[in-house]
């Protein structure tokens, strides 16, 4: 790794920034010991359970609960009619019903819910309920729903959102043109833990709810509008999270299990199945790309064109952002002076789409990746100097008018995946557990080829267009046990990924101390936005640094009081006070002895502004993250699988806060990259969900992952805290792509889709 140019003022703890420490909660979940939140458990609870439509569209002429409260153990049976408050909701458009009205607009919209002292009796009475439907045609291809074909799925059409983008010459010729329409599947977040939480009473009329979730507040929101409470009576904490990559920013059971608590006055469970975790939760936008690419003959682009369809299915969630995302970052890493993109993100009967990392980038760098390596073919270029050749570098102005003022090492990147060395050759009596379907004894080796692909995507980091993006923390420095400790509170949710950590060794830097307990996330703090667009160690940990800062200031102060020592000149380390002329003046206990610094701050990065509606142009992202990808991959063409031999990456990260972490970040953004390539794929048929189960909706296992040879760079953003840069999403950006493109030089076919299919490749 380089090093980042920032100076990191107190670095007097082993495990502060920059180190590697043992996860807090690494252990607990390895032994199987944590707490998720489906395992969540209360004295006399009850169980929660929905009723979902069948149909994808659908008039609803009638809802009987009758027979299903005659079941014993039931308590509740709810519809619609026993929403208190708004029965709408959403992130960005309240248009989806707590609980259907008089329509469906997707297989598994719920219905009704019930609350049962029992699962099982909870399923039963959910059978009992009888609901009139008067199925319709649904409207599922989203370019047809741009042109207005197909019945009007919300007031206002079926176009969510319209973002052109335009700059340069409108009218730009070029010597060498490609042209090329890409598909990309519905992937789903496929975390493991499901939807999950629980709800209770309270005394004073309110409900607390424990819940796995990426947003504590904008839940919150959601819920006291859909119940008709204030904020102060709707309490949530985190319950543990077993994965979310987007699929929990949206409501699932929060809703629902209040309602049912707050009407049985009993405490209520609600834990989706897997099945229902794939109708209860959004997914990644399928899409339909268009792209048109001119250049010179050298291979530098002139223009690009391109029109991109996003399906966001029957209700809005994020849908506005994403279209936002494809359409900015929409021709790449590339510095392109003609540019113009057009596109949509459309309501379908399709299941809702939503966040999903990578975030609408996904889909575009597929599309613009292949675009790149048809322009290397058609300039008699390798696929890395065409990239090459183009790469945008800090201050290249972006398609938005954007200028890039950080280091953007898209070339050098690039570079260095291509100088790692190359897997050996298979040995023809090699291990048929290395064959693609050799582990099945399918294959000897017979019509295997092996390719080689590239590929560099670019993303956005944090939220964007002018949103007031902030996190709230609190820090707080006391003598605990006669050591010196440290306490942090915010709403951050931590979802695996590592959070918990981070902040505490951003505390250990700044304050000098070892023990630095979390604590639970919840409501009771300032809001802290979502654990999503790889925006919380930039956030969040601004924000605990800030607060760790606003402490350091408090304790020189009082030090300055009690010893007699200017403040300037003091900095804490190991536990102890020195100053920069006498040395070590004291142990941090003695100095605190019984005092309690405590400071809360609120913190915001640079801000950005809105896009211009008519050109798309505007200072609308805070920074930008790239990772480049090299995929080897071998090839059975009679059978059509696929073997991914290796996939190297080269991703820029600011500063690795948490180098151990940095790498299990880019290794598990590329597996995920990997299944959209080869496996990954929701599939739908009329509206209806073909295959919603871990059987048929294949994930990589450690058997699909290849060795990894990461290059980390540390090439720090003067305007972000400590110089760092999101990393959890380029490696989801670039990984596919490259593995599409090592496909497509093993086996010389278009590949215009992913995930790639077997008869994609056995096919004339």
């Amino acid at each position: 790794m380089s090093t980042s140019t920032e100076t990191v003022t107190n670095t007097g703890s082993a495990n502060g920034v920059g180190s590697s420490p043992q996860r807090p909660d690494g252990t607990i979940k390895v032994r199987g010991e944590f707490a998720y939140s489906s395992d969540l458990w209360h004295e006399d609870m009850l169980w929660g359970a929905t009723l979902r439509s069948p149909h994808p569209y659908a008039r609803i002429e009638g809802i009987d609960i009758t027979e299903a409260l005659k079941v014993p153990g039931v308590y509740a049976v709810l519809t619609h009619e026993d929403v208190p408050g708004l029965n709408l909701y959403g992130l960005e458009h309240q248009d989806q019903p707590v609980l259907a009205v008089d329509v469906v607009r997707y297989q598994g919209e719920p219905v009704a819910i019930v609350a049962a002292d029992h699962p099982e009796t909870a399923r039963r009475a959910m059978d009992r309920i009888v609901v009139g439907y008067q199925v319709l045609e649904p409207v599922v291809d989203a370019e047809l729903a741009v042109a207005g074909e197909g019945a009007e799925l919300h007031p206002g059409g079926n176009v969510v959102r319209h973002v052109p983008i335009r700059r340069g010459d409108q009218d730009a010729h070029a010597e060498v043109v490609v042209t090329g329409s890409y598909q990309v599947g519905m992937q789903d977040q496929a975390f493991l833990g499901p939807e999950s939480g629980l709800a209770v009473p309270a005394e004073d009329g309110g409900v607390d709810l424990y819940v796995a979730t990426q947003w504590l507040h904008v839940d919150q929101q959601q819920i006291v509008a859909a119940l008709g409470l204030p904020a102060d009576k709707v309490r949530l904490t985190l319950g543990g999270v077993g994965g979310a990559f987007g699929g929990r920013e949206d409501l699932s059971i929060q809703v629902h299990a209040c309602l049912l608590a707050l009407h049985t006055g009993k405490p209520v469970k609600m834990v989706y199945n897997r099945e229902e975790s794939f109708y209860g939760h959004v997914h990644r936008h399928p899409g339909t790309l268009h792209y048109e690419h001119g250049a010179d003959r050298d291979g530098r682009l002139v223009y690009v064109k391109a029109r991109i369809y996003l399906d966001g299915g029957a209700y809005a969630s994020s849908t506005g952002a994403v279209v936002a995302n494809a359409a900015t970052l929409g021709v790449g890493p590339y510095d392109v002076p003609n540019v113009s993109i057009d596109c949509w993100g459309t309501y379908t009967n399709n299941p809702p789409c939503g966040a999903m990392r990578g975030f609408g980038a996904v889909q575009a760098g597929f599309a613009y990746e292949s675009q790149m390596d048809k322009l290397a073919d058609a300039c008699g270029l390798n696929p890395v100097e065409v990239r090459v050749r183009n790469a945008m570098s800090e201050g290249t102005v972006m398609p938005t008018g954007q200028v890039v003022d950080s280091a953007a090492p898209v070339a050098e990147l690039l570079r260095r995946v291509q100088r790692k060395p190359l897997p050996a050759d298979r040995a023809g009596d090699a291990d048929l557990r290395t064959l693609p379907g050799g582990v099945s004894n399918t294959t000897h080796g017979e019509g295997v080829v092996r390719g080689v692909g590239y590929a560099v995507g670019i993303k956005n980091i944090c939220f964007s267009e002018g949103f007031d993006d902030y996190s709230t923390a609190r820090v707080r420095l006391q003598v605990i046990g006669g050591e010196p400790a440290a306490t942090v509170h915010t709403a951050a949710c931590e979802v695996g990924q590592g959070l918990v950590t981070v902040m505490q060794q951003i505390v250990r830097t700044e304050l000098g101390v070892e023990q630095v307990t979390i604590q639970p996330m919840d409501t009771t703090i300032g809001n802290a936005g979502s654990t999503s667009a790889s925006r919380q160690t930039y956030v969040t940990g601004g924000a605990v640094r800030a607060a760790s800062l606003a402490v350091r200031t408090a304790l020189f102060t009082h030090a300055e009081r009690k010893l007699g020592a200017a403040a300037g000149q003091l900095s804490v380390t190991g536990g102890k006070l020195v100053c920069s002329h006498d040395g070590v003046l004291a142990d941090l206990v003695d100095v605190l002895g019984t005092e309690v610094l405590d400071e809360t701050v609120q913190w915001r990065h640079r801000p950005t502004e809105a896009l211009d509606p008519e050109t798309g142009q505007g200072t609308a992202h805070v920074q930008y993250g790239f990772a480049a990808h090299r995929a080897v991959v071998d090839v059975d063409t009679e059978l059509g699988l696929v073997k991914v031999v290796a996939l190297d990456c080269a991703q820029d990260v600011g500063k690795a806060m948490n180098p151990q972490a940095v790498l299990g970040q880019i290794q598990g953004g590329s597996a995920q990259g990997l299944g959209l390539a080869v496996m990954e794929e929701i599939q739908t048929v009329g509206g209806k969900i073909r295959n919603p189960s871990f059987t048929d909706y294949l994930i990589p296992t450690v058997l699909d992952m290849p060795p990894m040879s990461i290059d980390v760079l540390e090439l720090a953003d003067p305007h972000a805290p400590y110089g760092l840069r999101g990393i959890g999403e380029p490696p989801t950006i670039s990984s596919t792509p490259a593995i599409v493109a090592a496909i497509r030089a093993a086996t010389g076919k278009a590949l215009t889709r992913v995930p790639v299919r077997p008869e994609h490749l056995t096919g004339t």
